[in-house]
C-alpha cells in the first residue's frame, strides 16, 4: 500500500519537472517573439516551478525511505521543508513582477508586443498542459495526501488563470493594440503569486513547527474513541503531520480487572480503527489502568 503511493507521488514529481521543462522551453520562445511583460512573468513562473518541482521531487524520494536509527518517525518533514522553500520561492518571484509591473505602468509608453499570433499559440499549448498536469496532480494528492504533491497542485494551478490572462493580453495588442493589458495582467499575476506563496508556506510552517491536526481531523479522531466499546474515557489527545503523515498519541483508560490481553485487544481494536480512518497515520496507544485497585477512578 504505501509503496504503491510512494510510486503515485514520484510519477507526480517526474511530471511536474518535465512539464515544467517544456513550458520553459515554449515560453522562452514566445519572449523573445513578442517581448510581452505577461510572457516574461510567466516565464519566471514557470522556472521556478521547475527549481519547486525538482526540490519537491527530491524530497518526495527522500521522504520515502523508511524509518532508521536516526529517523525513528521516518523521514517526511522533508516534504514539509520542500513546500516551505517554494513558499519563499513563489514570493520572490511575486515581489520582482510586481515591480516590473509598476515601473511599466508608470512610463509614458509601454513597449511594443511583436508577433502576438506566436504568443497565443505558445500559450494556449501552456494552457492545456498545465490543466492536464494539475489533473494528474491532485489526483495523487487525493490518493496519497502528499503535501508537496497538494502543493505543486495548488501553484501549477494557480498558473492557469495568469495564462489565460497573458491570453487576453496577446489578443488585446493583436487587435486593438493595447499595451497596458499586458502589464496588468502581469501585475493581478503577481498578486496571485504572492497569495499562493503565503497559503503554500503557512501549511508548510505549521507542520514544521508541530502544529496540531486540523480541527476536522481532531473531531474525528474524537468521535472514533468517544464511541469505542471498552473504554471507561481517554485523554492526552496529541497531534502532528509531518509531510503527508498524521502522528496520533492518545491514552485510554480501560477498567483495571480486565486481563492485559483483554485491555490489549481494546487499545490494538482502537488503533487499527483509527489507521483505518488516517491510512498514512502512525497511532500510539497508552493505556492507563482506572477503577477499584487500579489507584484511578474511571470517568463518570
Amino acid at each position: 500500500m504505501q509503496q504503491a503511493r510512494n510510486r503515485l507521488n514520484l510519477s507526480a514529481g517526474i511530471a511536474s519537472v518535465t512539464v515544467a521543462l517544456t513550458l520553459i522551453g515554449l515560453k522562452l520562445w514566445a519572449l523573445l517573439a513578442t517581448g510581452a511583460l505577461s510572457v516574461a512573468a510567466s516565464l519566471a513562473d514557470n522556472v521556478l516551478d521547475l527549481a519547486m518541482s525538482a526540490g519537491a521531487l527530491a524530497a518526495i524520494a527522500y521522504a520515502a525511505r523508511p524509518a532508521d536509527h536516526d529517523h525513528a518517525f521516518g523521514h517526511s518533514s522533508a516534504e514539509d521543508l520542500a513546500a516551505f522553500l517554494q513558499s519563499l520561492i513563489v514570493l520572490g518571484s511575486a515581489g520582482l513582477i510586481g515591480v516590473l509591473a509598476i515601473r511599466r505602468l508608470l512610463a509614458p509608453e509601454p513597449p511594443a508586443i511583436a508577433a502576438e499570433g506566436t504568443g497565443i499559440a505558445v500559450m494556449l499549448a501552456s494552457l492545456l498542459l498545465t490543466a492536464a498536469l494539475v489533473l494528474w496532480l491532485r489526483f495523487v494528492a487525493r490518493r496519497t495526501g502528499n503535501r508537496v504533491v497538494a502543493a505543486d497542485s495548488l501553484h501549477y494551478l494557480s498558473d492557469l488563470l495568469p495564462t489565460a490572462g497573458v491570453l487576453v493580453a496577446l489578443f488585446a495588442s493583436a487587435r486593438w493594440g493595447v499595451g497596458h493589458v499586458d502589464t496588468a495582467v502581469a501585475l493581478l499575476a503577481a498578486v496571485w503569486l504572492a497569495y499562493s506563496g503565503l497559503r503554500i508556506g503557512r501549511g508548510a510552517w505549521d507542520a514544521l513547527m508541530d502544529r496540531a491536526a486540523e480541527p476536522e481531523v481532531l473531531a474525528r479522531i474524537h468521535a472514533i474513541a468517544d464511541d469505542w466499546p471498552g473504554l471507561s474515557g481517554w485523554h492526552d489527545l496529541k497531534t502532528r503531520t509531518a509531510g503527508s503523515r498524521l502522528f496520533i498519541s492518545l491514552h485510554v483508560e480501560i477498567d483495571g480487572r480486565l486481563s492485559l490481553n483483554e485491555a490489549h485487544a481494546i487499545a490494538d481494536g482502537l488503533e487499527h480503527a483509527l489507521e483505518s480512518a488516517f491510512p498514512d497515520a502512525e497511532v500510539i496507544i497508552h493505556t492507563d489502568p482506572v477503577g477499584p485497585g487500579s489507584g484511578r477512578q474511571a470517568k463518570g
